[in-house]
């Protein structure tokens, strides 16, 4: 069987990995899926950007270039202007000259003008014609006029080589020369080719000629020679070539130093250095004769700017060229935008790679973090299959032991025999407790712990919790109470057994941590106790009463026990403002007088304690599972650590939460709340008249006296008389107790009510027995009647021998109540001691007792189906004392052939886990089969027209497994199970299941 289980866990887990492995597929994003593609992807964003930077860098540094063309060409542009204005300002001259020897020369006879006037003349008038070097006239001669010419001037014509002139027809001696070109006089202008054309080019077009560029005399500059006509006598409007020739006496020359003039030109601009300029005439533009300037000069040829010249000779054509002087510098204007926009470029390609990378890196943490959380989900149902197997294995033999144990005990035992057997049991219990406990963390863990919902009587639920623990608070001398304020509800609807597990768990801490003192249990509603709680420390701040007082040199709070708790908000201040409200408040109107739907409630519990308390540097992990606060206490008082997790868990699912203040060695005081639902009026009825058979009524009129000097341990008594209708007063010691019933009965004006009980105190009797022993001894006789003493019960803890033989001689009732108080215990003395121990048992007598169980069961035929042979024999034993006809079945299959239809089984309990077939697969076939007899049996009815009815086998299927994790009520009901019940179970819980189950069939028979 074991072995199957293993199996069927390994194959369970490996299943459930798979499918959330296959439901978890991975969905990668676009960067993720080209995720290699990212470092070429940048390696082409980096080209790009530096594409994008050069494309920019051309384009600035083509603006640059179009920008420093335009200069040059501006600079160009305005020299030329510049030169060509100056030019012909200095022909104007010449013209005006040339017209002024024609007048005062050949016009005036005899003639006006000589060389030394002509010479005097031009030099104080060459400021006028700065652009040249000197002006000439030279003299129209024909040949046949040479001779006479030549005797008159007293030399002879000569050449430019100085040559006397060769017979020619016509020759133009210079006659007139300014100083600076005295040298050519005599020289005949007409002895070049070149002079010869412009001359007669001159003579005949009436303008001003120009020569080619050639070396001037003297100063080898390069230079031209402009020429214009000297007319001898005045021209008609309109002359013709041969008019002009006819009219023209001689030549007025001036040479031009055009080297001169340019520089002088640049030299009076700004930036002169800047640009290089050349002039050329172009007049043959297959030989261009270049003025001014180099033709190799150094300087950028890449840019070069040409201006036109016109120097007024129609003939000639003159060109003048530009060009930096230096190469164009580096634009560090584009190199720095370029660059500039590179790094961005780069910035940004960078930035957005890193983030690929890191949305990579974080989408792979992602699936990598999906990927552990598919394996901590496997691991996490690992471990709960682990946990419901290792529980199934150990809870199957603690059910034959608790089993087996609950059998022997119904035998005729030895005293001793049953004490051992009675311990055994307990154990036995403890065990499957922690079991339990570990079993709940583990649903808990895994979501699958779900609350009920029915309602419950918080009272009895906390009666019951104090009752586990009244034997060790007596053995330890701790007081050990419970208090509900009558706002609370005697039924709410909620989960009454994690509600009894929350304060079992908490009310167990506290009595094991706890050596003196008290445990003192509360429960309020939340919104009147937080109201108090806010009254009270409104007090405290404008001063309110003192919390304790001095009792013989010792300190004394006013706590249940005397004893300081840790939380200050739970003072009797506090505390008596909410008993008193609610001993003012009549428990009869606690009843719901609304018909309407159920409303929540929010209640607030609060377990104190004057134990060890939790040391600080442990408080921060209470709350943590398998945690303790040190491993000294682990050793010293035992427990795992979980209780608290557990408990912190269920009130979060209660909707609610849990805290604690705890002071070491002063004590601790946990505190939660719970939300619980409110029954509708006539659910509460009937939870309220079942609630009235567990306390007697008789006891309703009833007046008593507590005689307790520690008010709050005497609110708790009277509040546990007030749940029995008994009407209570207070006092705080023996002598106003003995004032309060007066001498022979009577009443004293102090005192409110004629006490038909007394109940005292057991240390309040013992500090003041000696002052008041005197009381018992009065006589009770007035006017010839007697009047019957008060009952005297003590209240105690614990006590000896030998002060219960006081008591009694004090005159004491013979019965003691034990503490702590319950109501039902309270109940039972008072019964004792008025003599009403009879009528107990009549609220006792309920429907799932066991005589009403066995009249249930009694003759029904039942079959138990379990592998385990222990188990079969503890449900067969428990069900054949209520007199059921039990046979068993060792495995699903032969369950199967047990219950092949027809049978006479009224009921079966299967187990789950068992070989070959497990307990689903035998009840699924079961319900088939009679699935399959029903339909054919209402088939044949049909068929005969009949009215025979329809077809109802339905045999009752109980699930039994020590799985408690995965056998789950919805589980069984799926398969076609009829109910639950967990191993190792109570008989009491088997037999309910069974009777509520032929309960429901028998009512749907009648």
């Amino acid at each position: 069987m074991a072995l199957s289980i293993q199996q069927s866990y390994h194959h369970s887990v490996a299943v459930k990995m798979n499918g959330q492995q296959m439901g978890t597929k991975r969905g990668y994003t676009f960067i993720q899926a080209n995720r290699t593609w990212l470092p070429k992807i940048l390696l082409l964003w980096v080209m790009a950007m530096a594409l994008f930077s050069l494309t920019i860098y051309n384009g600035m540094d083509a603006d640059n270039r179009v920008r420093r063309k335009e200069v040059l060409s501006s600079m160009c542009d305005q020299r030329a202007r510049m030169l060509q204005d100056q030019f012909n300002v200095s022909v104007n001259h010449v013209h005006a000259l040339a017209i002024l020897v024609s007048t005062f020369h050949y016009y005036k006879n005899p003639s006006a003008i000589d060389q030394e006037t002509f010479a005097e003349y031009t030099a104080r008038t060459a400021f006028e014609r700065p652009l040249l070097s000197g002006v000439a006239y030279a003299q129209r001669v024909v040949n046949a006029e040479r001779l006479e010419f030549e005797r008159q001037h007293g030399w002879t014509i000569k050449t430019m080589e100085r040559e006397p002139s060769p017979i020619r027809d016509e020759y133009a001696p210079v006659i007139f020369s300014q100083e600076t070109v005295s040298y050519i006089e005599s020289l005949d202008m007409m002895s070049g080719e070149e002079d010869r054309e412009n001359i007669l080019r001159a003579r005949a077009t009436g303008k001003a000629v120009l020569t080619g560029p050639f070396r001037l005399l003297g100063s080898h500059h390069l230079g031209v020679v402009l020429t214009f006509p000297v007319y001898k006598s005045k021209l008609p409007p309109s002359p013709t070539v041969a008019q002009r020739i006819e009219a023209s006496a001689g030549y007025l020359g001036g040479a031009f130093d055009v080297e001169s003039l340019v520089e002088n030109l640049l030299g009076q601009l700004a930036g002169n250095q800047a640009i290089l300029v050349n002039v050329y005439d172009i007049t043959n533009s297959s030989d261009l004769l270049i003025m001014y300037g180099h033709q190799n000069q150094d300087g950028d040829m890449s840019l070069v700017h040409e201006s036109k010249l016109d120097f007024g000779d129609p003939f000639r054509r003159h060109l003048m060229t530009c060009r930096y002087h230096e190469k164009a510098p580096t634009s560090w204007t584009a190199l720095t935008t370029t660059f500039l926009f590179f790094v961005i470029g780069l910035l940004v390609g960078y930035i957005l790679y890193e983030a690929a990378i890191h949305i990579v890196k974080v989408e792979d943490d992602f699936h990598e973090m999906q990927d552990l959380k598919v394996q901590a989900e496997a691991a996490d149902v690992a471990k709960s299959q682990f946990l419901a197997t290792v529980s199934h294995e150990i809870r199957t033999p603690m059910n034959g032991i608790l089993g087996m144990l609950a059998l022997l005990l119904d035998t005729d035992l030895s005293s001793t025999q049953r004490d051992y057997a009675q311990t055994a049991q307990v154990c036995g219990k403890a065990l499957i407790a922690l079991i339990n406990e570990v079993l709940d963390r583990a649903k808990i863990e895994a979501g699958k712990l779900e609350l009920e919902a029915v309602p419950f009587h918080i009272r009895s639920i906390v009666d019951d919790v104090l009752s586990l623990f009244s034997e060790k608070s007596r053995n330890k001398g701790i007081e050990l109470a419970v208090f509900v304020s009558d706002k609370v509800p005697e039924i709410v609807v909620g989960d009454p057994g994690r509600f009894r597990q929350i304060i079992t768990n908490l009310v167990g801490n506290s009595v094991k941590f706890t050596e003196r003192g008290h445990t003192f249990v509360k429960v309020h509603l939340y919104e009147h106790a937080k109201a108090t709680a806010d009254t009270k420390a409104d007090t405290c701040l404008i001063g309110g009463p003192n919390e304790s007082v001095v009792i013989s040199g010792s300190q004394k709070f006013k706590t249940l026990s005397g004893c300081e708790a840790a939380d200050d908000q739970n003072s009797w201040d506090v505390f008596k403002h909410l008993s008193d409200e609610d001993f003012r408040f009549d428990a009869s109107i606690n009843v719901m007088t609304s018909n309407e739907a159920s409303e929540n409630i929010t209640l607030m519990v609060c377990v104190e304690d004057t134990g060890i308390g939790i040391p600080l540097k442990a408080q921060s992990r209470v709350f943590m599972p398998f945690v303790q606060a040190d491993s000294s206490t682990s050793r010293h008082y035992g427990g795992t650590g979980i209780g608290l997790s557990i408990s912190k868990c269920l009130v979060e699912l209660m909707g609610g939460q849990i805290s604690f203040i705890s002071r070491p060695e002063v004590g601790s005081t946990f505190s939660f709340t719970a939300v619980f639902g409110t029954c509708k009026k006539n659910a509460f009825t009937k939870m309220e008249k079942r609630n009235a058979e567990d306390l007697p009524s008789g006891f309703r009129g009833l007046k008593a006296l507590v005689v307790d000097g520690k008010p709050v341990r005497a609110a708790v008594t009277r509040y546990h008389l007030k749940r029995l209708g008994i009407l209570a007063e207070v006092v705080s010691n023996l002598k106003v107790a003995a004032g309060s019933c007066g001498k022979n009965g009577s009443l004293t004006c102090g005192s409110k009510i004629q006490p038909d009980i007394i109940l005292v105190e057991k240390d309040t009797w013992i500090s003041g027995e000696d002052g008041v022993s005197s009381v018992w001894k009065l006589d009770w006789k007035q006017n010839g009647h007697v009047f019957k003493f008060p009952k005297m019960i003590l209240l105690a803890t614990n006590i000896t021998n030998s002060d219960f033989d006081k008591a009694k001689a004090a005159g004491f009732a013979d019965t003691v109540i034990m503490k702590p108080l319950r109501a039902s215990m309270v109940a039972a003395c008072l019964l004792q001691v008025l003599g009403m121990g009879k009528k107990r048992s009549q609220g006792k007598c309920m429907p799932n007792g066991s005589s009403f169980l066995q009249s249930l069961l009694c003759g029904k035929k039942i079959l138990v189906v379990d592998d385990n042979r222990v188990n079969r024999r503890v449900a067969a034993g428990a069900l054949k004392k209520f007199g059921a006809d039990v046979e068993c079945a060792d495995s699903g299959k032969e369950a199967l052939k047990l219950l092949q239809l027809p049978h006479t089984f009224d009921a079966c309990f299967m187990d789950i886990q068992m070989p070959e077939m497990d307990g689903f697969e035998a009840t699924r076939r079961i319900r088939q089969m009679e699935s399959q007899a029903n339909d054919q049996m209402n088939g044949e009815s049909m068929v005969e027209g009949g009215t025979a009815r329809k077809g109802q086998w339905h045999i009752p299927i109980l699930a039994m497994t020590a799985d408690v994790i995965h056998a789950t009520h919805d589980e069984c009901l799926k398969c076609g199970m009829d109910g639950y019940v967990s191993k190792p179970f109570e008989e009491e819980n088997l037999y309910q299941a069974v009777a509520r189950f032929f309960d429901s069939k028998s009512t749907l028979k009648s």
